[in-house]
């Protein structure tokens, strides 16, 4: 098997797995219910760390393609545009710092950094793309309902603040610990 092919064995291989890890996901307290936890960036930053930030952005594509295969959307495409968009934005300086030195204090830094540009990404696309998308299918009244036991959250700001910013900064810090704890076991076989 020729350097290509494997690598888009495993970008497949890798993406499909995500795309079964984005179904096993619940919802944290006192977070909305529409922000799930799920591991499937998991896979996503396994690759990239293994071949590279390019390789990592193909793997969360065939994620979501995937994903959209065997279940249809529920969130008209915004929920699958926003789980891309955070997910490149935590694994791409995750892996480009990762690859220009491939240490475990770089691993670390490039996740530190992944995550933050991950929470970041999250809460400026999601105020001023996505939540409006929702808001202009379901109404704001609708959005803000949803948003459960967070009582701080009565607009779009205070929704951004108290609710994705964090939330992506908990599930950043979360998948990147599983990624330290695997990659030095799983690394002979991503280099394979």
């Amino acid at each position: 098997m020729n350097d290509t092919t494997r690598k888009l064995t495993k970008i497949a291989i890798l993406g499909a797995l995500a795309a079964v890890l984005m179904w096993v996901e619940f919802a944290i307290p006192p977070f909305p219910n529409f922000y799930k936890l799920d591991f499937s960036e998991v896979p996503v930053l396994l690759g990239a760390f293994a071949m590279g930030p390019l390789e990592g952005i193909a793997i969360e594509a065939v994620k979501i393609v995937i994903k959209l295969l065997i279940k249809p959307t529920s969130t008209m495409f915004i929920g699958e545009l926003a789980n891309f968009i955070v997910g490149v934005a935590l694994v791409v300086p995750a892996a480009w710092i990762y690859k220009k030195n491939k240490t475990k204090k770089n691993a670390v830094i490039g996740l530190a950094l992944g995550t933050v540009c991950m929470g970041a990404a999250g809460a400026l696309f999601n105020y001023f793309v996505l939540l409006p998308m929702y808001v202009n299918i379901m109404g704001l009244d609708a959005i803000l309902g949803a948003a459960g036991d967070m009582s701080v959250v009565n607009s779009l700001e205070t929704l951004v603040i108290f609710g994705t910013f964090p939330f992506n900064l908990i599930k950043g810090i979360v998948v990147s610990l599983i990624t330290v704890l695997m990659y030095k076991h799983l690394s002979p076989l991503l280099h394979r």
